[in-house]
């Protein structure tokens, strides 16, 4: 059974940082390309990054490159996606995804604010 278990969120002040993890069961990591998304309130879920099957290249949306990484842990079987220089338009529930049979995670909230 793929399960997606996300922790790591919080309340995190302008400019500071967070680490979210995606920890992974019934499946191994290194073989599927992983995304994360978020969905702000009242706004459709958007795309946030991805990286290929063993991590061979990622992207990411023009709003977080520079500032987000996305990254693997495969001993620990764990995706996690790294947050730099948030601001409050990453207020957001972020969700680890698995675009090969479509399975989401839970959801983690991130709200940047003073």
């Amino acid at each position: 059974q793929v399960q997606l278990v996300e922790s790591g969120g919080g309340l995190v002040q302008p400019g500071g940082s967070l680490r979210l993890s995606c920890a992974a069961s019934g499946f191994t990591v290194s073989n599927y390309g992983m995304s994360w998304y978020r969905q702000a309130p009242g706004k459709e879920r958007k795309f946030v990054a991805f990286m290929s099957v063993t991590g061979g290249s990622t992207n990411y949306a023009d709003s977080v490159k520079g500032r987000f990484t996305i990254s693997v842990d495969n001993a620990k079987n764990t995706v996690y996606l790294q947050m730099n220089s948030l601001n409050a338009e990453d207020t957001a529930v972020y969700y680890c995804y698995r675009p090969s049979g479509g399975y989401w995670g839970q959801g983690n909230q991130v709200t940047v604010s003073s």
